[in-house]
């Protein structure tokens, strides 16, 4: 009888487990009721899960030995640990068929493995169907609907428990403040931070770890640092709590202070996630001498070859510019996993190598690694140039493949990445392709696309389809449509928005404030604009330069220094727009010295490299003031080559002042750059007229003719009903051209009966 069992346990234990070793272990031990039992418990104690559970489906199959409660109390312990719920299931038939009676201890045991597979349902009914229940059992079905993203019901069966007259332990104060973390619910944290303080386990390292992380998401790290400095015994969990809340919420320098002060008590090890905190402060300081200290750290730890410390790693140099080491750290992990090819392949993308990007995806398919929805946004980010249009329509064709364009988020970058790309027509194709289930992002990335592409008749009629739409507007769907109502001068939409953004409730936005300012100073109505402005609570440098530039481009010198100067008392730091707009100012007001002192203080005062907008406002400023000499000389001493405009500035000036030395060098500048550019020309020829150079001006007229140069005529509009009329210089091609030319004739003859002189209309 016993020979027939040990050789049915050897042929089961072979078909189950081929490991020799296990078989001849198994046989062994599987001789008796007891020394079956003792041997999975042995093995659960040695956390050798998949073998205890291997050898409980041995027994079952094969012997009738009976389970005892604590061994199936070890065997659900292992099933929690591995997250299989297919054998939690099985050994709970197997109680329910058996003749033990589980009691409190086995259904909390039956109730955390259902929690911890993500069985809620199962656990739920386990919980409801209990006779008697303890703060374990609470504390169990609290922490599954936590775990399992269901934090209302977490929340509610703790009030539920506090109502029927259990009290809470440290293990139920951790599970309920994580699921208030997960709401997003700072209230309810305080009020369960006072109930902790109130109970006996205020001050019980769980707890405190928990409120830790809870107010680092919340964005409360002065409240944090106060729960860290009361815990007389900190762990690593405590140390690796602050040191990640000070780097995710931008105190990087903070971070690895307490990194440093952890490593010097001598008593913690870090880990790779307290590592891959510090390397991420590194990373955002662009610091990469302390990250290399940090990989020497991790070297010395033993984790020179782990994937989340090595994906932490390459991310840091990547960050900082320093792709060939990010490479170095990638090679460096034993087994990177697909977090750390995504990794390497952002780093390089956002690094703007497409090619070296393109050849990281190419390796990463022949792994038995299957790329996600990140890996194919990583590589979208890296097209971002009409030079890499053709790997972007790649990637494209390799999303369609796999399903991917079923995610919003890839087809809105998607959306984006053709908008780099400078492909119009495409980027709209993808809109209309999810159109019916586009997001906010998605509305918001074509009426960005449509802004920058100058198209502002284009972004209306989006923003209209998009208030007929599911989806409401935020701060950037106003900005990017307050931009274009100034980019295409329309007051009449500008007002319209302005009373949107009052009713939507985004006055006090003020992204949406700025926007506004900067809409009324380009449509120049600068009172509105100076109101917005006054009625502000905290205008920052934006709010200031819209002003600045919209009162210097309206020709109001003298008010615009004096906003710089109320700026600067109130200690805010201009930026590069600031500039603009001053240099502007006292250009037009013919303030020279102060103009160039100003400019000279850029980068000594306040670090601002002076760029071409900044220079060719220097040349208007000594040109206007007929320092064309001063001005040229300043644009060849330029530290960059000058550009179309810093010449036709001074062009422009050699036309006031008559001076034909320096404006026929300007022109020959300008159009060694651009030679098709017809401005240059007719400038020139204005300048030769001035000075009876008649012949020049014919010479230049005939250059213009054999080239086929047109003067660019001039343009203007005006806004009706919401219609905009464009009208041109000696417009023979526009619709209602009769009646246009008949008003003017009307208004001619007016002229002349006023006593003005005559002049002649061209139809």
């Amino acid at each position: 009888m016993i020979k027939n069992l040990e050789n049915k346990l050897l042929f089961a234990c072979c078909n189950i487990n081929p490991s020799i070793q296990f078989c001849s272990v198994v046989f062994a031990n599987f001789k008796t009721e007891h020394s079956s039992n003792d041997y999975i418990n042995s093995l659960c104690k040695q956390r050798l899960f998949k073998e205890a559970l291997d050898a409980f489906d041995l027994l079952q199959q094969n012997t009738n030995f009976h389970i005892w409660v604590g061994t199936y109390a070890h065997l659900l312990s292992a099933c929690s640990n591995m997250r299989s719920l297919e054998h939690g299931r099985k050994i709970h038939t197997s109680i329910l068929s058996s003749s033990c009676q589980p009691d409190m201890i086995l259904n909390n045991h039956i109730l955390n493995m259902y929690g911890k597979c993500g069985s809620l349902k199962s656990a739920r009914k386990v919980f409801d169907e209990m006779p008697d229940r303890n703060v374990v059992s609470w504390t169990s079905v609290i922490a599954g609907y936590s775990q399992n993203g269901q934090e209302f019901e977490a929340i509610k069966l703790y009030l539920q428990m506090l109502k029927l007259g259990t009290m809470p332990d440290q293990f139920t104060f951790g599970s309920v403040i994580r699921a208030c973390s997960s709401l997003n619910d700072i209230e309810l944290g305080r009020q369960l931070h006072a109930s902790v303080i109130k109970s006996e386990f205020g001050t019980h390292l769980i707890v405190q770890n928990a409120l830790i992380a809870m107010y680092t998401k919340f964005g409360c790290i002065t409240v944090a640092s106060d729960v860290f400095s009361r815990i007389e015994t900190k762990d690593l969990i405590s140390w690796s709590s602050m040191i990640s809340g000070f780097s995710q919420l931008g105190y990087e320098l903070e971070a690895l202070c307490y990194f440093k002060q952890m490593l010097c008590m001598g008593n913690y090890q870090p880990n790779e996630f307290t590592f891959g905190s510090a390397l991420s402060a590194c990373g955002n300081l662009l610091h990469p001498e302390y990250g290399k200290q940090i990989h020497g750290m991790s070297i010395k730890f033993g984790l020179g070859r782990n994937a989340f410390a090595g994906c932490s790693l390459s991310d840091m140099y990547a960050r900082c510019g320093l792709l060939h080491s990010a490479q170095e750290a990638f090679c460096q992990i034993e087994r990177p996993d697909l977090v750390s090819w995504n990794a390497i392949i952002a780093g390089f993308a956002n690094g703007g190598d497409a090619n070296e990007a393109m050849s990281f995806f190419s390796q990463m398919r022949h792994l038995p690694l299957t790329p996600d929805e990140i890996t194919v946004l990583s590589l979208l980010c890296a097209c971002t140039s009409q030079f890499t249009i053709s790997q972007g329509k790649q990637v494209h064709s390799y999303i369609i493949k796999m399903g991917f364009d079923l995610y919003i988020p890839v087809c809105n970058t998607l959306i984006s990445m053709y908008a780099k790309c400078l492909d119009l027509f495409d980027a709209f194709k993808m809109f209309n392709d999810i159109r019916s289930n586009a997001d906010l992002v998605s509305w918001n990335a074509i009426i960005t696309v449509c802004m920058q592409q100058k198209q502002g008749g284009e972004v209306f009629t989006l923003f209209k389809s998009l208030l007929m739409s599911p989806n409401k507007p935020d701060h950037i769907t106003l900005a990017n449509v307050l931009g274009a109502c100034g980019e295409v001068v329309s007051l009449e939409m500008g007002y319209q928005i302005h009373c949107y953004t009052i009713k939507a409730g985004f006055t006090f936005d003020i992204s949406v404030s700025n926007g506004l300012i900067d809409m009324y100073t380009k449509c120049g109505s600068l009172s509105i604009a100076r109101k917005l402005f006054d009625c502000m609570e905290k205008a920052d440098v934006i709010s200031w330069s819209s002003l600045i530039v919209g009162y210097a481009q309206c020709g109001y010198g003298e008010e615009v220094l004096k906003l710089f100067r109320k700026m600067r008392a109130l200690g805010v730091e201009p930026n590069e727009v600031t500039f603009v707009g001053v240099l502007t100012a006292c250009s037009h007001v013919g303030l020279v010295e102060e103009g160039l002192k100003l400019y000279n203080t850029m980068e000594t005062e306040h670090g601002i490299v002076p760029n071409r907008d900044h220079c060719s406002c220097v040349v208007d400023l000594l040109a206007r003031a007929g320092r064309i000499k001063e001005a040229e000389s300043f644009i060849n001493e330029m530290a960059f080559d000058p550009d179309v405009v810093a010449w036709k500035t001074l062009l422009a000036a050699c036309r006031t002042h008559n001076n034909v030395e320096v404006g026929e060098r300007a022109a020959e500048n300008i159009l060694k750059i651009d030679p098709s550019n017809s401005a240059a020309l007719v400038l020139l020829c204005s300048i030769y007229a001035s000075t009876s150079s008649w012949k020049d001006v014919a010479r230049l007229r005939s250059l213009m003719k054999e080239r086929r140069i047109r003067k660019v005529p001039g343009q203007s509009w005006i806004e009706v009903k919401d219609n905009m009329h464009v009208f041109l210089a000696e417009d023979g091609l526009h619709p209602e051209r009769d009646r246009i030319y008949a008003m003017l004739e009307e208004l001619w003859l007016q002229m002349l009966d006023a006593g003005y002189g005559t002049f002649q209309i061209r139809g």
